[in-house]
């Protein structure tokens, strides 16, 4: 039985979907792991600051205990599948504790998921103090 297309489309947003929730929880955990499965080898992690990573650079630094996060939520995501391309869009909010200190920050987000094979892979961030 093959798929129509709009199956496709709703079957990939919901893997979009699991992907990006399964990412703010490996964020959350600090997991290296989960991490590196969920990014693309090409990742390109641009923080607020304007501070570029790419994959080894990211998961290394955010999985590096420098940074603990409380919380991370991601409001009034947005997913839009082009192709083999998903932009995702939302406003994070974290409580995280950096150098004893508890922080709060607010952000835009900006994220593109690339399909690879079977697989959505996050190819690129980019985050807008808001």
């Amino acid at each position: 039985m093959a798929i129509n297309r709009d199956q496709a489309a709703a079957t990939d947003h919901e893997a979009v979907a699991r992907n990006v929730e399964a990412f703010r929880l490996a964020q959350i955990a600090a997991d290296p792991k989960a991490l590196g499965a969920l990014c693309s080898d090409d990742l390109s992690y641009s923080h607020s600051n304007g501070f570029l990573e790419d994959k080894a650079a990211f998961v290394a630094n955010a999985t590096d205990g420098k940074t603990k996060f409380l919380s991370i939520t991601y409001k009034d995501p947005t997913i839009k599948i082009v192709g083999p391309a998903a932009i995702v869009r939302f406003h994070w909010m974290a409580e995280m504790m950096t150098d004893g200190k508890k922080v709060e920050n607010s952000l835009h987000i900006l994220m593109n998921w690339l399909k690879q094979g079977n697989e959505w892979k996050l190819l690129s961030r980019s985050a807008t103090k808001l």
